[in-house]
C-alpha cells in the first residue's frame, strides 16, 4: 500500500512539474517578441496586384500576398522616397533620404556600420537575416545571418554568397571575373531564395530568439525571365492596355519632351518605336519592322505577361513561406509585412521601368498582417515613405528609433487605419541619375499631399559627369551631360487620378501652386535635402523657383 502511495506521489510530482515546465514555457512564448518577416521583390508594382484594384485586378494576379491585405491593412498611399533600386534600399536600411544615407544613385554602397535597422534589430535581441537581393555592393554584414545574390543576380541558377561559408566560385561582380565567396544554386531564383529562407526557418535560426527575416526577391525585376513552368499563363488572355499608352494627352511639359516636343523620342523609354533609345520592342524581340501601334501593341502584351509570369512566380513561393508557417504556428505571432522597392510604369504613358515621379513609379505597395494588432481588411490612405519603413520595424520589435532616422514609426496607424494627430500630410520625392543608362529620365523633386503633386523637372546632373555634346547626339554615354529643359508640372490627384492634365500654368491653382512650394522649400531645408554641394543646380533651382 505505501508503495502504492509513493508511486502516486511521484506520478503526481512529475505531473505538477510537467505542467511547471508547460506553464514556463507557454509564459515565454506569451511574453516573447513577435517575429518579424518582410518580404520585399523588386519592382512589384501596385498595378500587379489584386487588392489594389488597378485595371489587371481582374486577373487575380496575387491571390496569396493579396491575403494579407484581407488579414490585415493596405496602405493606399506608400510612396518611396527616390524610385531606383540601390538608393530606395539604402533609405529602407537606414530610415533616412538619399542625400542624408549617401546612396543617391546606383553607384552607392551602404558600409555594415550604416546598415542600421540591422543593427537595431540586434540590440532588440532579435536574430537578424537577409536572403535574396542585396544590392548594396558592400556584403549585409550587420545581419547575424546572409545569403545574398551578387549585385542584380541571375534569374537562373543564381550565384549567392552566405555568411561563413568557404564556398567559393568563378564568376563576374562589379565588372570584374574571378574567383568570388559563394556557390551556385540550380533553378529559377524565386524557387531558390524561398528554399533558401525555409532552409534558415527550419535549420539555422536560433529557435529561442524572436527573428527579423528580410526575404527578397529579384522578380519581377527586368528582363522578366519566369520559370518555365509559367510559360502558358495568360498565354490566351489579353492584357487590358492603359489608356495613356496611346494618348498621353496633357501629361508632362518641356521637361519631359523637350521644345516642341523635340525630345519625344530620346526622353522615357517606351513601349513602342517613340524612344529610339530604349524600347520594350527591343527587349522583347519585337521585328523592329513592323510600324506603331501593331508593334507597340505586340510589345506590350509580350511585356506584360513576361511581368505577370514572374508576378506569379512570387505568389505562389510566398504561398511556400505561409505554408511552413502555418504548419509551425508561427503565422500568427509573426509580422509579415509585402512590399515592392519602389512603383513600376507598365505602359502608363507609354513608359516603362520606374525612375518617375509619376504615380505608377512612386508608389510603393505596402501590406501588413499582424492579427494581434491589426483588423482585418483595414485599408489607409495615410501618407508613409519607405524612410518611415525602419522606425516603424523598429517600435514593432519595442524600440525607439534613433534620432539619425529622419522616418516617422507609423505603429499607431497599423491598428485601424487612423492617422495620429499631427501625422504627415504630404511626402518628398528626388530622382538624381539625370537621363543615365539609356532610360533617359531627367533629374527632378518634387512634393505629393493627398490632393495635389508638384515636380520640378530641373534636367541637370548633380555629377557632372562630362559637357555639354557638341550638337545633340543619341550617344548614350553623354546623354547625363546633357542638359534638358527646366520645367514645373502641377497635377490635381482628385481630379486627375491618372496624371493626364499638367494644370501647372492655370490661374485657378496659383495659390495652391504657391503654397505647395512654401511646403516644397520647407521639406527640402528640414530633410537636409538642399543643393548647397551642388552650386550649379542650386542657382539653376533659385532662378527659376
Amino acid at each position: 500500500m505505501r508503495q502504492v502511495r509513493i508511486l502516486q506521489l511521484g506520478m503526481l510530482v512529475l505531473l505538477v512539474s510537467s505542467f511547471s515546465c508547460k506553464t514556463a514555457k507557454q509564459a515565454k512564448r506569451e511574453v516573447q517578441k513577435p517575429n518579424i518577416l518582410y518580404i520585399m521583390s523588386d519592382d512589384h508594382t501596385s498595378q500587379g496586384f489584386g487588392v489594389y484594384g488597378s485595371r489587371l485586378a481582374s486577373l487575380n494576379p496575387t491571390p496569396t500576398i493579396d491575403r494579407l491585405a484581407h488579414e490585415g491593412i493596405l496602405f493606399e498611399n506608400a510612396f518611396c522616397t527616390n524610385a531606383i533600386c540601390t538608393p530606395s534600399r539604402a533609405t529602407i536600411m537606414t530610415g533616412q533620404y538619399s542625400q542624408a544615407n549617401g546612396v543617391q544613385d546606383l553607384d552607392g554602397n551602404l558600409p555594415e556600420e550604416r546598415q542600421y535597422l540591422a543593427h537595431e534589430m540586434k540590440k532588440l535581441g532579435y536574430q537578424t537575416a537577409v536572403i535574396g537581393k542585396w544590392h548594396l555592393k558592400k556584403t549585409p554584414a550587420a545581419f547575424d545571418y546572409y545569403n545574398v545574390l551578387y549585385g542584380q543576380g541571375d534569374y537562373f541558377d543564381p550565384v549567392l554568397a552566405e555568411k561563413g561559408s568557404s564556398d567559393s566560385i568563378i564568376t563576374k561582380f562589379h565588372g570584374k571575373k574571378g574567383l568570388w565567396p559563394g556557390k551556385q544554386y540550380e533553378g529559377h531564383s524565386s524557387d531558390v531564395i524561398t528554399d533558401l529562407s525555409l532552409e534558415w526557418l527550419k535549420n539555422k535560426r536560433d529557435k529561442d530568439k524572436p527573428f527579423f527575416l528580410m526575404h527578397h526577391f529579384k522578380a519581377p525585376h527586368d528582363m522578366f525571365e519566369f520559370a518555365p513552368r509559367y510559360a502558358d499563363y495568360l498565354e490566351d488572355v489579353t492584357i487590358p492596355e492603359p489608356e495613356s499608352l496611346w494618348d498621353n494627352k496633357n501629361n508632362g511639359s518641356v521637361g519631359t519632351r523637350g521644345y516642341n516636343d523635340s525630345l519625344l523620342d530620346t526622353i522615357g523609354s517606351s513601349v513602342g518605336h517613340r524612344n529610339i533609345i530604349r524600347n520594350m520592342g527591343m527587349h522583347m524581340k519585337i521585328d523592329q519592322d513592323i510600324p506603331d501601334p501593331e508593334y507597340k501593341r505586340l510589345a506590350y502584351q509580350e511585356y506584360l505577361k513576361r511581368y505577370l509570369r514572374c508576378v506569379k512566380g512570387v505568389d505562389d513561393n510566398v504561398k511556400r513561406l505561409f505554408d511552413y508557417m502555418e504548419a509551425e504556428g508561427l503565422m500568427e505571432n509573426t509580422i509579415i509585412i509585402y512590399t515592392g522597392d519602389q512603383g513600376f510604369m507598365l505602359g502608363e504613358h507609354d513608359y516603362i521601368d520606374k525612375r518617375w515621379m509619376y504615380e505608377e513609379s512612386l508608389r510603393m505597395p505596402f501590406l501588413v498582417r499582424y492579427p494581434e494588432m491589426i483588423k482585418a481588411g483595414t485599408r489607409t490612405d495615410a501618407i508613409i515613405n519607405n524612410a518611415d519603413f525602419a522606425p516603424t520595424i523598429i517600435d514593432l520589435a519595442g524600440g525607439k528609433a534613433p534620432e539619425y532616422m529622419q522616418g516617422e514609426s507609423f505603429v499607431d496607424i497599423l491598428p485601424e487605419g487612423k492617422e495620429p494627430e499631427g501625422w504627415k500630410q504630404a511626402t518628398y520625392y528626388r530622382y538624381w541619375m539625370h537621363m543615365a543608362h539609356k532610360h533617359s529620365n531627367p533629374a527632378h523633386f518634387g512634393i505629393r499631399t493627398k490632393d495635389y503633386k508638384l515636380i520640378l523637372f530641373y534636367g541637370l546632373d548633380y555629377m557632372k559627369r562630362g559637357k555639354k555634346p557638341k550638337g545633340f547626339s543619341h550617344n548614350p554615354a553623354s546623354m547625363s551631360a546633357f542638359q534638358t529643359p527646366l520645367a514645373w508640372e502641377f497635377y490635381d490627384l482628385k481630379k486627375d487620378p491618372k496624371e493626364m492634365d499638367n494644370r501647372y500654368d492655370d490661374p485657378a491653382y496659383a495659390d495652391v501652386i504657391s503654397s505647395l512650394k512654401q511646403q516644397l522649400k520647407q521639406m527640402r531645408t528640414e530633410l537636409n535635402e538642399g543643393d548647397e554641394k551642388y552650386p550649379q543646380i542650386q542657382a539653376l533651382i533659385e532662378a527659376n523657383w
